[in-house]
């Protein structure tokens, strides 16, 4: 449970200082390249100790608050990442219940440049992914209409990086909280 806790504190950090800021340049050296694409291996198989999606089980799920695996939010510039740290195990000299911590309490919710979702993913605990390998992705409801085809841009990026690490997407409709 520490070991999440510090993973999560360290990834925060991460996404801190390296801001959400955009790079003009657009010309990849074949090295950098090959760099990303073995980052991209790593954190593919990082990724694929945690269990397939469980569809009946996700499925079920109605309501964004109810949703325990992590949860996207893209935006025209950056990509809004939840994660749910896992219940603390109970304990016979504690009350039951959620009152120790709501789930209120267990949210993170991390800004991110589109750039560091892989890496992201892949620092999240295996004990956040209740459902299995599956992301709730969702258009940001804020965005302004004329934004509009930058978030579906942002969208379909979004669903190639989780394609490509083994990540089952399911899409969130837009109507639902």
């Amino acid at each position: 449970m520490n070991r999440s806790r510090l993973l999560l504190a360290m990834f925060a950090l991460a996404a801190l200082a390296g801001g959400c800021s955009r790079s003009n340049n657009n010309s990849n050296s074949p090295q950098q390249v090959k760099a990303a694409q073995r980052e991209q291996a790593a954190d593919r198989i990082l990724l694929e100790q945690i269990p397939p999606p469980s569809k009946t089980r996700y499925m079920a799920i109605h309501t964004k608050d109810s949703w325990d695996n992590p949860f996207l939010v893209v935006s025209s510039k950056t990509v809004s990442l939840r994660v749910m740290n896992p219940a603390p195990p109970t304990s016979s000299l504690l009350p039951s219940g959620s009152m120790m911590q709501p789930k209120s309490a267990r949210k993170n919710l991390l800004e991110l440049r589109l750039s560091n979702l892989a890496e992201a993913l892949a620092s999240i605990p295996q004990e956040s992914w209740p459902y299995g390998r599956v992301v709730a992705v969702q258009e940001d409801p804020a965005e302004v209409s004329a934004d509009r085809v930058q978030v579906r841009r942002n969208i379909e990026a979004t669903m190639q990086i989780l394609n490509n690490l083994g990540i089952v997407t399911y899409e969130w409709p837009s109507g639902r909280n």
